[in-house]
Order: structure tokens, then C-alpha cells, then sequence
């Protein structure tokens, strides 16, 4: 066997991680975003998609690795819209004592795992609204992402996230003790000096609080005038980012909603009236259907053998209007209060609550990446980012197949097979 020289085998090598980045994807059958086709193919060269459609009139790239992905459904990489990746299910540890007694080391350490355990879920990008506590953490975590140090879904970041004075938590101590919050407080004309601040911090996204449960008798009440509220809309917006507003309360929702913030989370009091708003102004709805349904059962609700609580109904009356009223739909579960990784229940959830199961597919795939800018992200076509998911099964038959994750591909990249 003739040996090869030393520059010989560098070329055979370069040669072997050239055709290595060419693939060639056979699922039983293909969900671009939009549609399903039975029998498709799809090509992968380098980071990107290079082409998909029927087997019979795509031609296998020379050199292309084939993975035959038998049985499954193959999609894009899911988008999940409301995730908190340095928080953990307060059935742990309690989210004062993640916020006031955990370090950000500590914090961030946990965000590692609940990044990779997300990213092995299918969900190949995350929107993350908040840090809670730990400052601009999860700046730090993007880039240790983007940069190949740990494995991870991309990662649109909100940084610290902004309250009114008084409304957030922790609560209940001594008035004399500064007690660290999981938001950054900010009023009137300051607002735009906060908003400036974490932007050069480097957030994706604004995220204020327009409502919390700062009531007289501890309710959920508005926090921010429209005015307050627009200075942030305003101050982000020349900078190219938009606001995101947490909202649970139909006056909070109005206020933010006509503020020009571009999604409403949580929603929990919305109705009719401010659906029918929320479309008229082209403004997204993230309802977090998962989070308050762990809550409840953290909480000690045996769900399946006690009978819907009132939080429950009125969730599913206010998902109802907003579905009826055609508002867009982002999908996001508020991940963290429930485990990262079971990104799924969200989708889950969303059916029960009366959504159609393609409608779910499109809101965690195309509709998410159109309603968070992301370009070239969220369907399979040519020259859109090799962000690819193949589960098995057919989620258009049961959505839980979304769970049965078999590939994982981020930017043309394999982390699960």
C-alpha cells in the first residue's frame, strides 16, 4: 500500500470535510414552514439549504453524504418565542431564592444545560425575555453560542428587561434593605436612558412590563402610562429593535398595544375587544399557555382529576378570542417555569385550546420567524440557513410527535443524529 506524504493526506482531508458539508436529507416526507409533501428531498451545502422538493427531480450532489432519516417528518428547526433560559421550574427552587441566592456563575452554569437541552429538543432558536436577575447573563450565553464554546439554540436576548418602580419583586422585606430585582426599574424620561443602556448592552429585544401584581390587594394592575410606554417603543425602534411587552391585564394589553409594542405575552384578561385591537395594529399574541398550567399544578392542581381552576377557564376563553379575532399567533410557552426540553407542552396545549395542528406548525416555524425578523430562517427553501429537524412520526396526525426528536442540524451543523 503506498504511503501518502504528509502534504498528500492534508489535501485527502480537506477533501473528506468539503463533501462532508453536503447532504443529502431523506425524510418519508418534508414540512417546509408552510406545507407538507410526502416523498421530498432536501440538499444541504455548507450552512444553507441549496434545494428541496421531490426525490425524482433532484439529482444527488456528487461527493454528498446521504442520511436516510426512515420514518420521520422532517422540518425546520423550531422557534420557541418565550423562553428564560437562566431560570429552572419554581417547583425547584422558588424564583425569589433563583433571583436573590443564586450567583450568576451558578446561573449561568444551569443555562448551559437548559441550552443544549433545548437545542436537542428541536429547537434551534430561542427568543429570551429576561435574565431575571442575572444582569446581561444571557448576553454572555449567546455569544459563548454563537462562538462554538457550548452547544445551543441561537439566541435573541432582552438583557435585564424593564419595570416601573415598585411593581416587581422580590417583596417583602425591610424598606431600609435594597433587595436585588429580576427587572431593571425605570420611569418617565428615564426610560429612554434605560432603554439606550441595555440596548449598548447588548439586547436584541426591549421587554417591558406594562402590567404586574402591584394592585391594591396584590392584583395585576397597569404599571406604564402610553406616554412611558411609547418612549420605550420610540427609543428602541430607532435603533432597529422592537418591544416586547409582558401583559396579562386588558387595560396593560390596550396601553402596550397602542404604544406600538410588536407582541403581547401572556395575555391572560384579553378578550374580544382587544383581539380585535391587537389585529387592527398588526401586534403578535405569545399566550404562555404552558407556564400558568405548571403553576397550577406546582401548586398542588391535579390536572386530568380535579376540575379546571378559573385561571385555566379564563385562559382558554381569552386563547379562544384571540384565535377567533385571526390575531398572529407566536408560539412560546414561557419556558423555564416549566423544564427546558419540554418546549413541546406549549404546542401541546395550543391544540387543546382549540388550534389547528398545521396552524401550531407554521406559528413554531414560519410565522415565529417572520413576527421575530429572523431571515432565512423558519421554512426550507433554497438559500434559507440549514436549520433542520426531523421528529418521528407525523405531527400533523399527533402533535407530541414533535418530541420524538431524531436530527438535529443548526447551520448546517449535526448535533443530533
Amino acid at each position: 500500500m503506498k504511503l501518502l506524504t504528509a502534504a498528500s493526506l492534508i489535501l485527502f482531508l480537506s477533501i473528506q470535510i468539503t463533501s462532508a458539508q453536503t447532504y443529502y436529507l431523506q425524510p418519508d416526507r418534508v414540512f417546509d414552514g408552510n406545507e407538507m409533501h410526502e416523498g421530498w428531498v432536501v440538499i444541504v451545502k455548507e450552512n444553507k439549504i441549496a434545494e428541496a422538493g421531490p426525490a425524482n427531480k433532484i439529482t444527488k450532489p456528487r461527493g454528498a453524504t446521504t442520511i436516510s432519516l426512515s420514518g420521520t417528518t422532517l422540518m425546520p428547526g423550531m422557534i420557541e418565542g418565550h423562553s428564560h433560559l437562566l431560570l429552572y421550574p419554581y417547583n425547584q427552587t422558588a424564583w425569589n431564592d433563583q433571583v436573590m441566592k443564586e450567583s450568576d456563575a451558578y446561573r449561568v452554569a444551569r443555562g448551559t444545560v437548559h441550552a443544549k437541552n433545548t437545542l436537542m429538543a428541536g429547537f434551534t432558536t430561542v427568543r429570551d425575555l429576561g435574565s431575571e436577575g442575572a444582569g446581561y447573563a444571557d448576553v454572555g450565553l449567546k455569544k459563548s453560542i454563537e462562538d462554538g464554546v457550548i452547544p445551543g439554540p441561537r439566541m435573541l436576548v432582552a438583557g435585564r428587561a424593564i419595570v416601573a418602580t415598585g411593581s416587581y419583586g422580590p417583596k417583602g422585606f425591610d424598606t431600609d434593605f435594597d433587595v436585588m430585582l429580576g427587572a431593571e426599574p425605570a420611569d418617565g424620561n428615564d426610560l429612554i436612558r434605560v432603554t439606550r443602556d441595555q440596548i449598548g448592552k447588548g439586547a436584541d429585544i426591549v421587554k417591558v412590563y406594562a402590567d404586574y401584581r402591584w394592585g391594591a390587594n396584590g392584583e395585576a394592575a397597569p404599571t406604564f402610562s402610553i406616554e412611558e410606554l411609547k418612549l420605550i417603543v420610540e427609543t428602541a425602534k430607532s435603533s432597529g429593535r422592537p418591544t416586547v411587552a409582558h401583559a396579562s391585564t386588558k387595560e396593560g394589553m390596550r396601553r402596550a398595544v397602542m404604544a406600538g409594542v410588536e407582541t403581547i405575552e401572556h395575555g391572560d384578561q384579553g378578550d374580544d375587544e382587544i383581539f380585535k385591537l391587537m389585529k387592527e395594529k398588526g401586534v403578535a399574541f405569545c399566550p404562555t399557555l404552558a407556564a400558568g398550567d405548571a403553576i397550577l399544578q406546582y401548586n398542588g392542581w391535579k390536572k386530568g382529576t380535579d376540575p379546571d381552576p378559573e385561571r385555566i377557564v379564563s385562559k382558554k376563553s381569552s386563547f379562544s378570542s384571540a384565535l377567533k379575532a385571526g390575531v398572529v399567533i407566536a408560539a412560546g410557552g414561557d419556558v423555564g417555569v416549566f423544564p427546558h426540553g419540554e418546549n413541546v407542552t406549549e404546542l401541546e396545549l395550543m391544540k387543546d385550546y382549540g388550534m389547528d395542528i398545521m396552524a401550531i406548525l407554521k406559528s413554531v416555524t414560519s410565522v415565529n420567524a417572520k413576527t421575530f425578523h429572523l431571515k432565512n430562517l423558519g421554512e426550507i427553501k433554497p438559500e434559507f440557513l440549514a436549520d433542520l429537524v426531523a421528529v418521528k412520526g407525523n405531527p400533523t396526525k399527533n402533535i407530541s410527535d414533535l418530541r420524538n426528536v431524531s436530527f438535529v442540524m443548526k447551520n448546517g451543523v449535526i448535533y443530533k443524529q
